[in-house]
């Protein structure tokens, strides 16, 4: 057996925080050990895989304890030892001590034995012939009640299964039930998984190029353009929620892909053309180049990419670097463009966030509000934006102001992620602390607390309907998702659960409505990109690719869905109902 080499044991100690949502701990082993310069495929690597070592280990120590050079068959219950002799003792300690113990139960097995022996040829002696001779008879009547008792119990499991059945149907009825009148606008939350088609492969382009994990893609706002890179990879959980719509790879690039008309998959006739946004001149391992961040301008034309050196890069839609942005003392986790074009939000490990002026690219003005890293931003008009820290709170801020306009304090452990709905007046935000909040500027306290999940939240996403969107007649709608595997829609105008999405294995890192706002599209480390119909809550449409998935998104006209996987690719897949 191989010896596990240290950029391994790394590896697996960097998933094992991550699955345990020690995010910013991984984070910080993830960038300082060099992680994603490791070569080593994280999708080849099984969830758990450092306890299953650890686990392993110690099973292989009690064996090699257990096993002699002489042992033709090893002994199946290795209970001799305890697992605190496991990890203190050598291999040789532990053989002597099995060898005792072993010594010690086979002693006391012996002379068991042999009491009981002698205490049964005692008890036969005594007794008659005909006394004897009543005892075998009652045995005999003992086996049969014993058989009859036997016969009893099946037949009550055989009960049992047909009640379970009766019940089941019940419950379906209900449900049935529920479901109608949900419909008239019952509040009955509801868990739904269903079979649903599957995606082929062969109806899939993939783009390849990227040497490591891609996290990250968006659609450009004026056409067939996406955006592609690399989103730090220990970094997921909470700051990245997608936040910007692209894709990154640790190979400090960022790319435009142009998707050909027509149908995806093999029979596309064009190949896909890209631009490669290289953030790094001469040497291709600088880790403070790796891209954490981009986002489109409103017109499609610009694209803005921040890095772990911290520093913004403005990138024109054929791959030309256009201006670099200095200011940040750390990484920059968020970037986004406001509505009109005219400023560009960043913010920063340095706690603090940055308007730009596109204008003249110079600092419009920083924000240092926060005492702890700022891990997002967004815009609430053109003017006035907010904020949110692992310091648990939230700022809203507006230009030319030197203090906050609102402050919203609740949230029990770091905001990963923070949304404004589509008029601007309710914000959304999600935390380590398992909660959904959303809050309005008319009031200080939140306006509802949706507290469901049962594990981290590090994605939130509005729907596209309702009052100030192309889906007026609709209600507004609020997805979360969760490192419970789960996505919950929240029915926004009375703060109810609409319907918990259970379809997914493992945790949910992405989330995204389609444009006319009756579709949403999730991706998980289980590898499937499922489609969902937000009416009906059920799946319709499912892919399953070869890694686990970090980003989905849809394209303007709602045509088309992107997704990034931990395989080093983004697939492109058509959407028809």
């Amino acid at each position: 057996m191989g010896a596990i080499t240290a950029a391994e044991l790394n590896f697996l100690v960097f998933r094992y925080l991550q699955e345990s949502g020690f995010i910013h701990a991984a984070f910080t082993l993830g960038y300082e050990a060099g992680i994603h310069k490791g070569g080593i495929d994280g999708n080849a690597v099984p969830p758990g895989a450092l306890i299953a070592v650890v686990q392993k280990g110690l099973q292989y120590i009690e064996l090699e304890a257990n096993t002699e050079e002489n042992d033709e068959e090893v002994e199946k219950d290795f209970a001799l030892l305890d697992p605190l002799e496991i990890i203190t003792k050598d291999v040789e300690e532990l053989q002597q001590l099995v060898k005792k113990r072993k010594r010690e139960k086979s002693q006391n097995d012996r002379e068991k034995d042999k009491g009981k022996d002698k205490e049964r040829n005692d008890k036969d002696e005594r007794r008659p012939g005909a006394e004897r001779e009543r005892d075998r008879h009652d045995k005999e009547k003992e086996q049969e009640r014993e058989k009859d008792r036997a016969e009893k119990d099946r037949e009550q499991e055989k009960e049992k299964e047909k009640e379970k059945e009766k019940q089941h149907t019940e419950r379906t009825d209900k449900i049935k039930h529920d479901e109608d009148s949900h419909a008239g606008g019952g509040p009955i939350p509801m868990d739904v998984s269903t079979a649903a088609h599957e995606i082929s492969s062969t109806n899939v382009t993939v783009l390849e190029g990227h040497s490591s994990e891609v996290f990250a893609c968006a659609w450009s706002p004026a056409g067939s353009l996406l955006a592609s890179g690399w989103v730090f990879m220990c970094y997921l959980s909470c700051v990245f929620e997608k936040k910007m719509e692209l894709s990154m790879s640790g190979d400090s690039t960022a790319r435009i892909w142009t998707i050909p008309d027509g149908p995806c998959g093999y029979i596309q006739q064009a190949t896909p053309v890209v631009h490669v946004l290289k953030h790094f001149k001469g040497r291709t391992n600088e880790k403070s180049k790796d891209v954490t961040t981009l986002d489109w301008n409103g017109e499609g034309t610009l694209l803005a990419t921040g890095s772990y050196d911290g520093q913004a890069r403005i990138w024109s839609k054929d791959g030309e670097l256009k201006q670099t942005l200095f200011k940040h003392k750390g990484p920059i986790f968020s970037l986004k463009w406001n509505k009109k074009g005219d400023y560009l939000l960043s913010g920063s490990v340095d706690k603090t966030a940055i308007v730009w002026d596109t204008k003249t690219w110079e600092c419009k003005q920083q924000f240092e509000f926060h005492s702890a890293p700022t891990l997002d931003v967004d815009w609430r008009n053109n003017n006035s934006f907010a904020t949110c820290s692992t310091d648990n709170m939230i700022y809203v801020c507006k230009i030319g102001e030197s203090r906050p306009i609102k402050t919203f304090s609740g949230h029990q452990s770091e905001v990963n992620a923070i949304k404004w709905d589509p008029t601007g007046s309710l914000l959304a935000s999600c935390s380590d602390d398992w909660t959904a909040k959303i809050w309005s500027m008319k009031q200080d306290k939140c306006v509802y607390d949706f507290k469901e999940h049962s594990k981290e939240i590090y994605t939130i996403r509005w729907s596209p309907t309702g009052p100030g969107t192309n889906n007026p007649n609709q209600q507004l709608l609020l997805a979360s998702a969760s490192f419970d595997s789960t996505i919950k829609l929240w029915e926004v105008e009375h703060g109810r659960l609409l319907y918990s999405l259970g379809g997914h294995r493992q945790p949910v890192y992405s989330v995204a409505f389609s444009p006319d706002g009756e579709y949403l599209a999730s991706g998980s480390l289980d590898q499937c990109l499922h489609i969902w119909s937000v009416k009906e809550g059920r799946i319709l449409k499912t892919f399953r690719g070869s890694g686990g998935i970090f980003e989905v998104c849809w394209s303007k006209e709602g045509s088309k869905i992107a997704a990034c996987f931990s395989n080093n690719t983004v697939c492109v897949m058509d959407f028809r109902m």
